[in-house]
C-alpha cells in the first residue's frame, strides 16, 4: 500500500504558455537536483495543470503543500515572487493562478470539504508572456534556481 507523502511540491501551469509554464519548469529542476541530492520519501514533486480537483486530489492528506504558479500584476514586474501562506482557519485566497480561479476554488472547495493540507504555501510568479509557445522569458528563467533552492 501506498504512503501519503508529507510534503508536496505542486508546479502549476502549461509549458505550452510560455511563463505560465514556471511550476513545471520548477518541479522539472527539483527532479534534476534530486538526482544529484534524493529527496526523502515523504516527499513528492507533481506536476498539475491547475484544474480544481486535479489539485486537491495532489495536496489532499499532506503535512505541507508547496504550490508554484504563474501570476499576473499590473504594473508586473516579471520574475518577482509572492508568497502566500495559508494555515486554517482558511479564508477566501487572493487569485494568485493564471487559471482564472482554479486555485482559489481548489482551496475553498478543499477547506468546505475538510481536504485541506495542514500548511499550504503559494509562490506566485510573476510572468511577462503567456502566449502560445515554449520556454520561459529571461527574467522568470532567472527565478526557477533560487525558486529550487528555496523549496528543496
Amino acid at each position: 500500500m501506498s504512503q501519503t507523502p508529507r510534503v508536496v511540491v505542486i508546479g502549476v501551469g502549461n509549458a505550452f504558455r510560455r511563463d505560465d509554464g514556471i511550476g513545471p519548469a520548477l518541479v522539472r529542476r527539483l527532479r534534476e537536483r534530486a538526482s544529484v541530492r534524493p529527496l526523502p520519501p515523504s516527499v513528492a514533486l507533481i506536476d498539475c495543470d491547475g484544474e480544481t480537483g486535479r489539485l486537491m486530489s495532489a495536496w489532499e492528506g499532506a503535512e505541507l503543500a508547496i504550490v508554484v504558479d504563474a501570476a499576473h500584476a499590473h504594473p508586473g514586474h516579471p520574475g518577482r515572487v509572492h508568497r502566500f501562506d495559508h494555515e486554517g482557519p482558511y479564508t477566501r485566497p487572493a487569485a494568485t493562478s493564471s487559471h482564472g480561479l482554479g486555485l482559489g476554488e481548489a482551496v475553498e472547495l478543499s477547506d468546505a470539504l475538510g481536504r485541506l493540507p495542514g500548511k499550504l504555501l503559494v509562490l506566485a510568479v510573476e510572468g511577462a508572456d503567456s502566449s502560445l509557445g515554449t520556454g520561459l522569458t529571461p527574467a522568470v528563467a532567472a527565478t526557477v534556481e533560487r525558486l529550487a533552492e528555496t523549496v528543496e
